[in-house]
């Protein structure tokens, strides 16, 4: 019988699709259990069909409010408490240095709590570990657990995913998790256009609250996705992909989709798509990036200073390096940065 293991991971799906590898290799070996959102599903369902999820939404993954304490789902949180600490888990780990996170895991009773401590947390784990360099990508985290527990990842860029597409549309999706890390869609529109008249086929997709903006705009190739299975299907038809620094881009670099991200407040180095084509433009400086999305600015100059030349110039390059058999066509105007 293999080990029961519980793994943590309460945040984005950019956070999920990077802990992939690990969940694929530890359900080899052990009986994963996953505390996730509920899109983990769908994820679960695509990537990690061993992998049991147990959908749970934690009050304090909000973005604000999040210390109302009084608004937090407490019956739901105890019954979640009893639900896992009937498992008995063997292991319990997170790639966080959180101490919510090893609190959780010593609450549900994991025998041996594995995890990178911060804030006196220690006390919390049985077998606390020491981070990555600070410059290291998130990857990396997962890499330092898998050791922990006798597997072995690969390297970022020797990760076994799916092979390089040479076909297929432009996926242009304009959403982010948070405000601050879209890039102006009026320039996104003008990005569109431009790519269209090179003769590439784009599919625009986007968030929920950015769909009126776009049809507005007169976009009628939409599509807002509103669940992790149906931002799957637009993937699947995509040769590339063009985004925020976000959970679609994520997503799509590691079904084999090379990414082009517009980063802002984050660091590319923490958390470039996984997949080794993929490319970027880092957000412009700012005295408190990485600032995790709070910023002290009325307008995120990191991302309003990447202009359109600089990003028009930088994803033709990209779509060069990557697209063979989608390329325009014959007597398309080409993407001239000065037109």
């Amino acid at each position: 019988m293999k080990p029961q293991l519980l793994v943590v991971e309460l945040w984005g799906l950019g956070d999920l699709v990077i802990a992939t590898p690990f969940l694929l290799a530890a359900s080899q070996r052990y009986a994963v259990t996953l505390l996730a959102k509920p899109y983990a599903h769908d994820l679960q369902a695509r990537f990690w069909s061993q992998v049991r999820v147990i959908p749970f939404i934690a009050p304090w993954t909000a973005f604000t409010h999040k210390y109302l304490l009084w608004s937090w789902p407490w019956w739901e949180i105890l019954r979640l408490r009893k639900t896992l600490a009937a498992m008995h888990f063997d292991f319990g780990l997170s790639a966080r240095w959180d101490p919510r996170d090893h609190l959780l895991l010593r609450i549900v009773q994991a025998k041996a709590r594995l995890g990178f401590p911060r804030l006196a947390s220690q006390v919390l784990l049985d077998r606390p570990l020491e981070r990555p360099e600070p410059a290291a990508h998130r990857y990396e985290n997962w890499r330092v657990l898998a050791r922990a527990l006798h597997l072995e990842l690969p390297p970022r860029d020797k990760l076994a995913l799916p092979q390089l597409r040479t076909q297929g549309e432009i996926l242009l999706h304009s959403g982010a998790g948070q405000p601050v890390r879209v890039w102006p869609l009026e320039r996104y529109q003008r990005l569109v256009m431009r790519l269209r008249q090179a003769g590439f086929r784009v599919q625009v997709a986007c968030d929920p609250d950015q769909q009126h903006w776009w049809l507005a705009a007169g976009e009628s190739n939409l599509a807002t996705p509103r669940s992790v299975a149906e931002l799957l299907t637009l993937v699947d038809q995509a040769g590339v992909f063009i985004g925020n620094d976000s959970g679609p881009g994520h997503l799509a670099a590691f079904c084999g989709v090379p990414t082009f991200t517009i980063f802002g407040p984050q660091l590319p180095e923490w958390f470039a798509p996984l997949h080794p084509a993929s490319d970027w433009l880092e957000g412009k400086a700012c005295p408190y990036k990485p600032c995790s999305d709070y910023c002290r600015f009325a307008s995120p100059c990191c991302m309003l200073n990447s202009g359109e030349d600089e990003v028009r110039g930088r994803v033709e390059a990209f779509l060069s390096r990557t697209l063979r058999t989608c390329r325009p066509r014959r007597g398309a105007n080409t993407l001239d940065r000065d037109s």
